[in-house]
């Protein structure tokens, strides 16, 4: 067996195993996969079928290695690399948010994983045909290079030429909240916010999901800090 139909083997195998979304999207009201829901039955379905996966890294790109372990075949799943710099997290911080998000885009690739069904999130079907209309165009990759204004709490996300919409997107997630765990008062909360606004407009116009979510975020952690100075 080839290490083409032992991956397609694999996949099926996932498919008909029973996942548990941890992930919640509160204001769309859907569930999705986070990256330690299926990372460990996918290497359990690769040993049994003779799979061996690995995941590495060097300053370009991020690459998942797919080895039959059988008769040494193999089938790699490339991803380019792109950047976090936020002011107050030390540079293995920054490196890990850009490594576990690569992590989880090269397994979903690779298992086609799909982020979250519509099916999620859908409303209920309308019996009334409604008129078509064209949807407004979207971005079709985000900024090279976008940063907040000045102070310490300033955001710098750095993507490289062709990085594309998602992988930004996740990037300017981890940054924020990656501030947000250090963050020690209201005005921390605030400053973070107002400091880098354009980066979050931003995102809102990409992932409107997504800015919500992070603007919940923003309000459980000064909920929490209310009254620090």
């Amino acid at each position: 067996m080839s290490v083409h139909k032992k991956l397609m083997a694999a996949r099926i195998k996932l498919q008909n195993t029973e996942i548990k979304k941890s992930g919640l999207n509160k204001f769309a009201g859907y569930s999705y996969f986070e990256l330690g829901d299926f990372v460990p039955p996918i290497q359990t379905i690769f040993n049994d079928l003779g799979l061996c996966g690995v995941v590495s890294f060097n300053t370009e790109f991020a690459q998942l290695c797919i080895t039959d372990v059988e008769d040494g075949t193999v089938i790699v799943i490339t991803s380019p690399m792109a950047d976090a710099n936020l002011k107050g997290a030390h540079p293995i911080q920054n490196l890990g948010a850009v490594e576990s998000y690569q992590r989880r885009y090269l397994w979903m690739t690779a298992m086609e994983i799909v982020e979250h069904d519509i099916i999620d999130s859908a409303p209920a079907a309308d019996p009334k045909p409604k008129p078509e209309t064209k949807p407004e165009p979207k971005p079709v990759k985000p900024p090279v290079k976008m940063q907040g204004g000045d102070g310490p709490w300033k955001l710098t996300v750095v993507a490289k030429e062709g990085t594309d919409v998602e992988t930004w997107v996740g990037i300017v997630m981890d940054a924020a909240r990656h501030g947000l765990a250090q963050a020690g008062s209201e005005k921390d909360v605030m400053d973070l916010f107002k400091i880098n606004r354009t980066i979050f407009d931003n995102l809102k116009e990409l992932s409107a999901n997504d800015h919500a979510n992070l603007m919940a975020d923003f309000k459980t952690k000064k909920d929490t800090l209310k009254g620090n100075v």
